[in-house]
């Protein structure tokens, strides 16, 4: 099958091992390693926080080149937006990336082919096997497939929510005031974690969030702090 994921993405990896460390999510490395007493399975964690980097360098340049009307705080803005979890989704969907991920039986029975944490950190992780298999080329060609059509619906409106970056915003308008994040627990098993963070304005506690990944509770935290200053409007439940 990972002929066909090479198809798609248009590159033949010379290390095929790479790609599959790629592919690897901590449950099934977890899994096999419990199995036997054989060396550790690598999952695409690592990989992931190379990738990141990568995607956010592709896009910075891309941006620089193609739209010099922009301030640098525009530029900040539109980039968050192309590089979120929801925009890695958004990519990994497009090339059917859960097809090909290896991932645990609890993994796999909860859905995990489809949850967006698991294939927007999968994509991260492709980058960045991209890059170390084929250079910064390889990772270039794949990121600019994508990120054009985003950047531009991005500076025609709003193409993803980015709570963070909003707040941002709105806190450094005065200087004394300062943001933080701190990861205060997580629960459930390991496919189907939650995530707790707890935002800080100026040292003291503000709001929370919980996520299935850190990315997305740090977002929630965010919302909440938007719509506790009255900036953003609370989602109504319930029937109508």
């Amino acid at each position: 099958m990972t002929r066909e994921l090479e198809e798609k993405i248009g590159h033949r990896f010379r290390n095929e091992a790479i790609l599959r460390r790629a592919l690897t999510h901590s449950s099934y490395a977890n899994e096999e390693f419990a199995r036997s007493d054989k060396v550790v399975l690598l999952s695409n964690e690592r990989l992931e926080f190379l990738g990141d980097s990568v995607l956010s360098m592709v896009t910075t340049e891309y941006l620089y080149r193609t739209i010099d009307d922009k301030p640098e705080g525009e530029l900040t803005k539109i980039r968050a937006q192309v590089v979120c979890e929801s925009a890695l989704y958004k990519i990994a969907t497009a090339i059917g990336l859960g097809k090909y991920l290896y991932l645990g039986k609890g993994e796999e029975h909860s859905g995990g082919r489809s949850r967006p944490s698991i294939l927007a950190d999968a994509t991260e992780a492709l980058i960045a096997a991209l890059y170390l298999d084929g250079g910064i080329d390889a990772a270039r060609s794949f990121v600019l497939t994508y990120i054009p059509g985003m950047v531009e619906t991005a500076r025609n409106g709003v193409l993803f929510k980015d709570y963070k970056t909003t707040l941002q915003e709105i806190v450094q308008k005065s200087r004394e005031e300062t943001i933080s994040y701190a990861q205060d627990g997580e629960e459930g098993p390991d496919h189907d974690k939650r995530f707790h963070v707890t935002l800080f304005i100026n040292s003291n506690p503000f709001s929370e969030g919980i996520g299935r990944s850190k990315k997305e509770a740090e977002q929630n935290a965010a919302r909440e702090a938007l719509i506790l200053m009255g900036l953003e409007k609370e989602e109504k439940s319930g029937a109508e």
